[in-house]
């Protein structure tokens, strides 16, 4: 009886979850980051994200949490409340704010005095607000460009690429 009760609230969990047309998660990366103040405490910066959505519906985005981290050490955090739709088989750009603290800050100073990289490997999760349908979560790894450095234009990177300038 109790397996047959489980099997009906799966079944029903999935109809719900079909019915949304959402079969699939929104991608998000990072495709530039701006430095916007710097502090001794705290740093801020001005993200862009790109927000894909490979669903047969649209995802009307009214929020999002997110956390990145660069080369396995975390590096920044933000909220927004800003709204953004992304089409059904489409993708959206949305700028928002994170920032850094110093301790943070100082942890990936020592990582990039290391020397000798041309790209940095980040990590971005998160949680998408999706009118309708809920919170949907989001993973991206990915690599991103030094400035200044001299990789050959052509090479192939990771996951997305971004201009750290």
């Amino acid at each position: 009886m109790r397996k047959g009760l489980f099997i009906v609230l799966f079944a029903l969990l999935s109809a719900c979850a079909s019915l949304n047309g959402l079969t699939q998660k929104p991608e998000v990366a990072i495709v530039g980051i701006d430095l916007l103040q710097l502090g001794f405490l705290e740093q801020r910066f001005a993200l862009q994200l790109r927000i894909r959505n490979p669903n047969d519906v649209d995802l009307p985005i009214d929020g999002l949490s997110f956390e990145i981290e660069v080369n396995g050490q975390s590096f920044v955090s933000g909220l927004s409340d800003k709204r953004v739709s992304v089409p059904r088989f489409g993708e959206a750009l949305l700028e928002v704010i994170a920032s850094s603290t110093l301790a943070g800050a100082l942890k990936q100073f020592h990582e990039l005095r290391k020397g000798g990289r041309d790209r940095v490997e980040y990590r971005i999760v998160g949680r998408l607000n999706v009118s309708g349908i809920g919170s949907v979560p989001f993973e991206r790894r990915g690599e991103l460009q030094m400035p200044g450095s001299s990789a050959p234009a052509g090479k192939p990177a990771r996951g997305e690429r971004a201009d750290l300038s």
